[in-house]
């Protein structure tokens, strides 16, 4: 099945990007279909990847070499060779016209090496999983399973086999290779401690506890997790004037519902229960990181917590629109406080309640409005650019 995607890229003449996902997102198929001519180098294949890191110098003979060049050039896995960036940069300033697009799923080498990143002189977009628009069927259970990547939601059969292999032999083994971790035991009770810790406020000194090591082990793992693009920290929303005392932790996401789900070893059969409640929030965080990308929106997304726990799932912006996730198709108001507090406080442009209820409705709060959203409806409004 052929699936279009979201994003477009609008290269012009003599610029230049990098494209930055996990492994599996789906950024090779997106390029070999929209850049069917273009020279390819695809440094994941172990001999092209010898011959390049052996010379890098060939990278410009090669392409001296052809006459007729369609542009851009694409270097997948760009990471694995960190130095032909050197030979890139020297190619983009003898060549006002020379184009590139260098493609990676790890920032890990290139930043603890002081790799080459072109100086500004290229564009910068993450490519994430399959979002809404390009769902063929929107499925919570399949979503929170089995998971966004184009292969194993499209899957047809044993689309848990594909996710056990991806997590098993691609996401910790590549992890550990990434980071030369050598406690294993260690970094495997870490994976299980933040799987379970998914979506709520980092304790380090708990995981740390659990896992036996120190707290910048801890910092370090999580770390590695997100230069891989394999999660995301967001930071909780701290306005300069507030009433309330503000949490500072962050909060972790993963890259993908499925993930923490099966590093758990569990399955979530019925859209009830604090399972399922973090694997929607989990979602909708990643649906609210991808139309952020894809339409290269200019502000953070973060949560709000006050010392005495009242709390709000995302913020957006300067406080413009609050987010709350609720996995219910009965919203009561008592359940509400956090978002009825901060509403009061901040007056959002909007305040939103994500949930299972079957139609919208709104929540009047003194002179302020909560509006209730279907989930499908909720994203619906967010790709048609309603909500901000």
């Amino acid at each position: 099945m052929m699936l279009k995607r979201q994003l477009k890229l609008d290269l012009p003449r003599g610029k230049s990007l990098f494209l930055w996902g996990a492994r599996k997102t789906g950024k090779s198929t997106y390029l070999k279909e929209c850049f069917p001519n273009s020279f390819y180098i695809d440094l994941l294949h172990h001999s092209t990847y010898l011959r390049y890191s052996k010379s890098t110098g060939i990278l410009k003979e090669e392409i001296e070499a052809r006459s007729n060049l369609d542009y851009p050039i694409i270097i997948d896995e760009v990471q694995k060779v960190p130095e032909i960036l050197d030979e890139v940069h020297y190619l983009i300033e003898n060549n006002k016209n020379i184009s590139f697009i260098l493609c990676g799923s790890s920032l890990r080498k290139l930043k603890h090496t002081g790799s080459n990143l072109l100086g500004g002189r290229a564009w910068r977009q993450i490519f994430l999983p399959l979002c809404y628009p390009e769902l063929p069927k929107f499925d919570l259970l399949k979503i929170f399973n089995y998971g966004l990547l184009p292969e194993h939601y499209i899957s047809s059969s044993n689309p848990a086999r594909n996710l056990e292999g991806y997590i098993v032999d691609y996401i910790i083994p590549e992890v550990q290779w990434e980071g030369r971790i050598r406690n294993l035991g260690a970094f495997s009770r870490f994976l299980e401690a933040i799987a379970f810790s998914n979506g709520e406020i980092i304790n380090y000194s708990n995981i740390a506890r659990e896992c036996h090591v120190n707290l910048k082990t801890v910092q370090g793992y999580i770390d590695l997790l997100c230069d891989m693009l394999l999660g995301y920290i967001i930071r909780p929303y701290t306005p300069k004037t507030s009433r309330q005392l503000i949490v500072s932790s962050p909060k972790f996401y993963f890259l993908d519902p499925s993930i923490p789900i099966y590093l758990l070893q569990k399955e979530i059969k019925l859209l009830k229960g604090a399972d399922a409640g973090h694997a929607l929030e989990n979602y909708i965080f990643l649906e609210l990181k991808a139309y952020q990308e894809l339409n290269k929106k200019r502000y953070d997304i973060s949560y709000w917590r006050t010392k005495n726990g009242l709390e709000v799932d995302f913020i957006i912006g300067k406080g413009e629109v609050a987010i709350e996730v609720k996995i219910s198709s009965q919203i009561q108001k008592k359940e509400l406080k956090g978002i009825i507090e901060f509403t009061k406080e901040y007056s959002p442009i909007h305040s939103i309640v994500v949930s299972l209820e079957n139609n919208k409705r709104i929540i009047k709060c003194d002179d302020q409005i909560i509006t209730i959203y279907p989930v499908e409806e909720f994203l619906s409004d967010l790709w048609n650019g309603l909500l901000f």
